[in-house]
């Protein structure tokens, strides 16, 4: 006749409960908080151009997330002069890998290039369209940005509302405008006047920091 658990040996009972929590242990997401991601996907700015990678912003979110203890892996998908169109012709290979969140930070280049702000927001709006296809619980954050004035009021107006506008109707997350405290101050860009020195990239990360912190 077999034993009930109330007749099991005391030594019994501890090695039975030390192998339950092994194997809890072991199950991801149980013992041990599973890894998740955010992708940073833009151009210059988010690639940290003219500075070390660990200056850039992406990097700078990555030591906030380790300094308070969350299990986030941030990624550095940012490369200089990137467009809209060239970001939509890149973005199936970047989503290749899982994500959690992901930063859309483009459009910059196009305003300067004098790009139609139809075709810009055509080209968001489908990568929009492509992330959630592919990750359907994604969280999208739409990096807003703003041109210099001298290239006309009705173009810039119309530059900077479009973030504004696509956010609202896809329902994402809006960083109002990424370069906020740092774009036009002298001492925080390089010698170009557009791209933000180590200074600046510490107060973008912050700006950044405040829109994904209730999403981690």
């Amino acid at each position: 006749m077999g034993l009930n658990k109330s007749e099991l040996p005391a030594k019994g009972k501890s090695q039975s409960w030390w192998m339950v929590a092994l194997c809890l242990w072991l199950v991801p997401g149980l013992g041990a908080a599973e890894t998740r991601s955010i992708v940073f996907f833009g151009d210059s700015l988010t690639a940290g151009y003219g500075l070390d990678p660990g200056e850039a912003f992406p990097a700078l979110v990555q030591k906030k997330l380790d300094e308070t203890g969350r299990p986030w892996r941030a990624v550095n998908a940012g490369l200089s002069g990137e467009t809209t169109a060239g970001g939509l012709r890149r973005l199936d290979w970047i989503l290749r890998q899982p994500v959690d969140i992901f930063v859309l930070e483009l459009g910059g280049n196009d305003g300067l290039r004098g790009i139609s702000l139809d075709s810009s927001r055509a080209n968001l709006q489908t990568m929009i369209d492509r992330i959630r296809a592919r990750y359907p619980h994604v969280a999208i954050v739409l990096a807003g940005m703003q041109l210099p004035p001298n290239f006309g009021p009705e173009y810039t107006h119309q530059f900077a509302a479009m973030y504004p506008d696509l956010a609202q109707a896809n329902h994402l997350t809006l960083i109002p405008f990424l370069l906020e405290g740092v774009g036009g101050i002298a001492s925080l860009n390089q010698a170009d006047g557009i791209h933000p020195t180590a200074e600046g990239h510490k107060i973008v990360a912050a700006n950044v920091w405040r829109v994904i912190l209730p999403l981690l």
